[in-house]
């Protein structure tokens, strides 16, 4: 399962300090915008980590401050690609009211609640999140939604049907 990494999309370093943590769960959001493909993997590395570090203004109109990095350790583009976000290391951020330390956060491309999962996304997820699971001895029960911890449509209908298939196959190993 090859991820394209922090070096190798060409990230910043982050702009805020960060807190450690050890991972101890494991949480799938969406990026609640639409698939596009036109885009490489790495452009849309670059913009969400431009996003994450600026003042930026969220689609309920609320002004979001700057976080130090990307929030999300991996990102999961439509074609099924893996790319490193924050290290893993670091706690991850959120614009809802949960404390993510000690989630691994992973998020797909899309808007779940208007696309589907694309095959590729998937089994890029089942991989990632297996390897994640084995790495860290987090069980399959620990596994869940973003709205599984705060009050949001994350990471969207589509998405958050598949995660009992999900659960079950990282089980089963």
């Amino acid at each position: 399962m090859p991820v394209v990494t922090r070096a190798q999309w060409g990230s910043a370093a982050p702009v805020l300090e960060m807190k450690p943590h050890v991972p101890r769960l494991i949480t799938i959001h969406h990026t609640a915008t639409a698939q596009n493909p036109q885009r490489t993997l790495e452009q849309k590395l670059k913009a969400l980590q431009k996003f994450s570090m600026e003042r930026s203004p969220l689609s309920d109109g609320r002004m979001k401050e700057p976080w130090a990095d990307i929030p999300y350790h991996f990102y999961i583009s439509v074609d099924g690609r893996i790319g490193e976000g924050r290290e893993l290391k670091y706690v991850g951020d959120s614009n809802t009211p949960y404390d993510p330390s000690g989630h691994a956060l992973i998020v797909l491309e899309g808007n779940f609640n208007k696309d589907q999962v694309s095959p590729a996304q998937y089994q890029s997820l089942l991989l990632l999140t297996r390897a994640i699971a084995k790495k860290w001895n987090i069980p399959a029960d620990r596994i869940s939604g973003h709205k599984d911890n705060a009050s949001t449509a994350c990471p969207g209908d589509a998405l958050y049907a598949l995660l009992p298939q999900l659960r079950t196959e990282v089980a089963g190993k």
